[in-house]
């Protein structure tokens, strides 16, 4: 039997991190190459530019350390509005990237195995889910008219999104990740108002942050932007070492680093063994 000391929580941190539209999320993984770590991002929004000019700016010597591939259908204009040009992919893609980082003359192997010194990042999750709904939609059987079920169609690509997000946050992935997503007001029965993860239509939102340990909320403070880490009327975070946390916000610039350095186990110096002779 596995001792609760060897916990994977000791090498491996998985984040949702949830924040409103242009609240700093993106650009602040910066201070997570600055510390050391490599990224490798799931690029779903095609919003990278600030990530970019913050290593440029903040860290250029380590611009190599971040990888990433946009996995995002092409659209086209037709007769009835905008549409997918030809057959769904990124839903696809983004699976077989999760098995095996290969595309083009690339092949970082498994993320289940990059270990502890990397961060798979998925920006955002409400751009995959709309991709896993596109895919199902796509494949979903049709009638003479071409009618089919749209509960079907929700109902599948939910499914499929919290089996990809069961098995990102499972032992066996052997990877640390970060989920960024955006928020959305759902009225719950009781009369009140919370704040969960955009997902496909709201049966799937409360269900997402049962799957992380650590759930943190961007959020605009005073005129200045932070991060979250305590709960509120609005929201319910989750921080698996509150003692390790003084603060109730930290600044987005530094935050993530700090969280990664504070989850993480720190490593204890060698005792030093004196011979005497």
């Amino acid at each position: 039997m596995p001792s609760l000391a060897n916990h994977q929580s000791n090498q491996y941190t998985k984040v949702l991190l949830i924040g409103d539209a242009k609240s700093g999320k993106t650009g602040s993984l910066v201070s997570l190459v600055k510390a050391g770590y490599k990224l490798r991002i799931l690029d779903f929004d095609n919003l990278l530019d600030i990530l970019k000019f913050k290593i440029m700016e903040e860290c250029p010597d380590k611009i190599e350390n971040v990888e990433f591939v946009t996995v995002r259908d092409a659209y086209k204009a037709g007769a009835n509005g905008s549409q997918i040009d030809g057959k769904p992919k990124a839903w696809i893609n983004a699976i077989k990237l999760l098995d095996s980082w290969k595309y083009e003359d690339t092949d970082l192997g498994r993320p289940a195995d990059w270990g502890p010194d990397c961060i798979l990042i998925v920006d955002s999750l409400s751009r995959l889910c709309d991709a896993a709904y596109d895919f199902h939609e796509s494949i979903i059987p049709r009638g003479k008219s071409g009618d089919y079920d749209g509960r079907a169609v929700y109902g599948n690509a939910q499914d499929d999104v919290e089996k990809v997000l069961a098995m990102l946050t499972s032992r066996g992935f052997a990877t640390n990740l970060i989920v960024i997503a955006h928020g959305s007001y759902i009225d719950l029965p009781d009369g009140t108002t919370k704040i969960f993860p955009q997902g496909i239509g709201q049966k799937l939102s409360p269900k997402i942050p049962q799957y992380f340990s650590t759930y943190i909320r961007y959020k605009n403070s005073a005129g200045k932007r932070m991060i979250q880490l305590q709960s509120d009327a609005l929201i319910d975070l989750a921080n698996p070492n509150p003692s390790a946390f003084t603060e109730k916000m930290l600044p987005i610039e530094t935050g993530l680093a700090t969280i990664f350095e504070n989850l993480r186990e720190k490593k204890k110096p060698e005792s030093i063994k004196l011979v005497r002779k």
